[in-house]
């Protein structure tokens, strides 16, 4: 077992083979996984289930993050076939231009280099990231937690040794098999291997990679997802929006998380939305305005309004128009995704501009942040930060540029 620089360095050293595979190549790679990943279903399964034997008794939002079937194993594989369907960024000449000195200039997209994924108990992510870093020529370092360490395993045998039944270099992925903390901070400072470093999982998790790396980081971000039914919405859609972004999965970072409701529709509409909820089984937390609409629902307290519960609970806010509901998202929120439900055009421009989020919806659902939905297939993560990348992180956002100077004999 390499330890966690010699893994890193396996990883530099195999750059250049994967950054220098033409698009079929890489196509041919990424569909031989999927297959694998299908036909060895069962096996994946079975080295998960040893990983949620071993985190008995743990959230249920966290065993729902960690758990596999048949249908996600498969989904996996569809993710990875998807990608092959996209085209290929490497290459992609971006702005040509011909300087003052008479040369031509070429700005082209190249391949990052090594990405390090530091991750929680998702093992599709560990399919995801394979996926996306083959298809842009990048070497990947795999750092799942401890929780999924059977099933990270598992789906990385698969994928390494159908490329290699097949004649392919697979030892551009690696799997870093510490996953101690100490070994965590050991990937953090290996900058002379790592070209960048994606943290994905909780807000604990990424706030201690980014205040503890030396290597440069992409920032996803945590889900305090917000929907505002603003004074002319529509109580039919806003219900159905706030039931399928709160219920469909509430353990993902783009479920729904805070409601806001104009104070001029919440005598009508609050009691409603409550009474749905409830009978869902979602906790509902609600400020004094809300309250007094409402006397069933209990008080929330102020962190509810910074949370990402992960859970069937909800905090509500009363709130006096979209320029006040526009201030509270830019305050509580996690800049993630966010929707307004409104019949009325100006409110939706307003709120659309003024939040500041990734991902802004008009009369839609916040579940649709997702790389399938949005059509970038697989996606390393949502980013919330604003250099580099903002918003689901696909193929594009893991390529650098090269400047390509073609010159015939010009000096300065």
């Amino acid at each position: 077992m390499l330890n966690v620089i010699d893994t890193c360095a396996a990883a530099k050293q195999t750059c250049g083979y994967i950054g220098a595979k033409n698009t079929q190549e890489k196509n041919r790679m990424l569909r031989l996984i999927a297959a694998a990943l299908k036909a060895n279903a069962e096996r994946i399964i079975a080295a998960n289930q040893a990983d949620l034997s071993e985190s008995a008794g743990k959230p249920a939002h966290f065993l729902d993050r960690l758990a596999l079937s048949v249908k996600r194993v498969e989904d996996m594989a569809c993710g990875l076939e998807q990608l092959v369907a996209l085209p290929d960024p490497i290459g992609e000449v971006l702005e040509e231009w011909v300087a003052v000195g008479g040369f031509r200039i070429q700005k082209t997209r190249v391949p990052l280099g090594v990405i390090a994924i530091i991750y929680e108990a998702r093992p599709n992510v560990t399919a995801d990231a394979i996926g996306l870093c083959l298809k842009t020529g990048n070497s990947v370092v795999l750092r799942g937690s401890k929780d999924a360490i059977h099933s990270n395993r598992a789906i990385v045998e698969v994928a390494k040794t159908a490329l290699a039944d097949h004649g392919f270099e697979p030892d551009f992925i690696q799997l870093i098999t510490d996953t101690s903390r100490e070994g965590a901070g050991e990937l953090m400072r290996c900058r002379a291997s790592v070209d960048v470093l994606i943290p994905r999982g909780s807000a604990g998790l990424i706030r201690s990679v980014v205040e503890q790396s030396s290597i440069p980081v992409i920032e996803t971000g945590a889900g305090n997802c917000h929907a505002y039914v603003e004074a002319s919405a529509d109580f039919d859609m806003a219900e159905k929006i706030i039931l399928n972004g709160k219920l469909s999965r509430p353990s993902v970072c783009n479920a729904l998380e805070s409601l806001l409701v104009d104070r001029a529709i919440a005598p009508a509409f609050l009691p409603r939305i409550a009474k749905a909820l409830a009978e869902s089984g979602v906790e509902v937390v609600g400020c004094p305005q809300t309250l007094a609409i409402c006397p069933d629902v209990p008080p929330a307290a102020e962190e509810d309004f910074y949370t990402e519960f992960l859970a069937l609970k909800i905090s509500v806010k009363v709130v006096g128009g979209t320029e006040e509901a526009i201030a509270h998202i830019n305050q509580y929120g996690t800049k993630h995704s966010e929707v307004i439900i409104t019949q009325n055009a100006a409110a939706a421009g307003q709120f659309l501009n003024g939040v500041d989020s990734a991902a802004v919806y008009h009369n839609a659902s916040t579940r649709f942040t997702d790389g399938f939905e949005l059509g970038f297939g697989a996606v390393m993560g949502i980013s919330t930060q604003k250099l580099h990348a903002r918003g689901p992180m696909g193929l594009r956002e893991l390529t650098s540029v090269k400047y390509k100077i073609f010159g015939n004999g010009e000096v300065r």
